[in-house]
């Protein structure tokens, strides 16, 4: 049987709104003689209708001249309630309104009197497929522009770095967390100034949907108008603040960041941390480690609040990875421990990457790792990689 023959044979709930004994009597005669299996539920008034009237219900058969209502307002009141197919009754002389109803919304009208049952039937049926193409076709609208919003929200998050070619070697990645394919909240970038200081940051806004996947491209993209254009440095994490409380939709939304600028001659960095995990630094010796600093408050909490910069020695060769928190927040099985900073050190590998000819294949690695020792990846990811070699400068 194919698939429209199957469609035809499966009975329809069809809710008939009429008032007249003779009316009703003659659509279920013309029903039952056409053949097809349909369900009818009866209704003598609009409030009735609209009490009986269930999201099983695939078609109303409605009279426009009912004791409760005239004209259009019986179509617009179940409309409201949520019927989709709609074809409405008329008498003799009365086409005019069944014009105003097909515009009105209505998928077909039908004239008392002058109907037979085949052609009922196939106007119901016609009614319920074109009621059903309708909400099909309005979701495949509304995933292109989430799609849409998606690309747009992808080109903010994911920006090209402004980095001179140099000796610094760079790779960034980001992975939504489960199963979503929007975006969340993480943001990145890297900027190169005209004083050939490296500027990085790395944040994360609390929540996972496209308000604060827009939040993280606004403070990104401030971000980077600020060092371009010469902020001073102790001046842009409150600047930072000052955009996401301006711009966020809950009062409650914070965002954790780490902004890094390493200096000129690449031996050393400032680092500054808005309540975000720590950066993590192999120094020339070969040993991952954590670079530790006094936790300070994220951006969004406290007005006021001024962010104080650590001093970070880099030596002639270092790899620095900046990460967001769930890179570490992964979990070995459902009640497993968490990664933490010093899982992640165990899983980085050894030697200087800038040995390898591809960074991002450096952090791919590292992401498939965690994935491999992760129960369930909820939260995004974002990474950045900064490596530096021996005698570059």
């Amino acid at each position: 049987m194919s698939a429209e023959t199957e469609s035809e044979q499966t009975p329809l709930r069809v809710l008939l709104v009429e008032d007249d004994e003779g009316d009703a009597l003659l659509v279920h005669e013309l029903l039952t003689d056409a053949g097809q299996p349909v369900e009818l539920v009866r209704a003598r008034s609009l409030a009735e209708a609209e009490t009986v009237w269930s999201p099983q219900i695939d078609c109303v058969l409605l009279d426009l001249a009912l004791p409760d209502s005239t004209g259009l307002d019986g179509l617009v009141r179940m409309r409201e309630r949520g019927a989709g197919a709609v074809v409405v009754l008329t008498g003799f002389g009365d086409r005019e309104n069944g014009l105003a109803a097909v515009a009105a919304g209505a998928q077909d009208y039908l004239v008392k009197g002058n109907i037979d049952g085949s052609m009922l039937e196939r106007a119901v049926r016609y009614a319920v497929h074109r009621h059903r193409a309708d909400l099909i076709a309005r979701e495949l609208a509304q995933a292109n522009l989430l799609a849409a919003e998606n690309l747009r929200l992808s080109r903010g998050l994911l920006p090209a770095p402004l980095l001179r070619p140099s000796e610094i070697g760079y790779a960034a990645r980001y992975l939504p967390g489960g199963a979503r394919l929007l975006l969340g909240g993480d943001f990145y970038d890297a900027v190169q100034v005209g004083d050939d200081a490296i500027w990085v940051i790395v944040g994360d806004v609390c929540g996972h949907g496209p308000d604060e996947a827009a939040l993280g491209v606004a403070l990104r993209i401030a971000w980077r108008t600020l060092v371009l254009a010469g902020h001073p440095a102790d001046r842009i994490l409150p600047t930072l603040h000052e955009v996401l409380v301006n711009e966020r939709h809950q009062p409650y939304l914070f965002a954790t960041a780490t902004m890094v600028r390493v200096a000129p001659d690449r031996a050393s960095a400032l680092l500054w941390s808005a309540g975000h995990p720590p950066v993590v630094l192999r120094r020339g010796d070969g040993s991952w480690g954590e670079l530790e600093f006094s936790p300070q408050l994220p951006l969004g909490v406290a007005a006021g609040h001024c962010w104080e910069p650590i001093e970070v020695p880099l030596g002639p060769r270092w790899d620095l990875l900046l990460y967001t928190d769930g890179l570490i927040e992964a979990r070995a099985g459902a009640e497993g421990d968490l990664l933490w900073v010093d899982g992640l050190c165990e899983l980085l590998p050894a030697g200087p990457l800038t040995d390898r000819a591809d960074l991002g294949e450096v952090v791919d690695e590292v992401l498939a790792k965690v994935a491999g020792c992760t129960y369930a990846q909820n939260d995004d990811i974002a990474v950045v990689l900064l490596s530096h070699p021996a005698g570059a400068r």
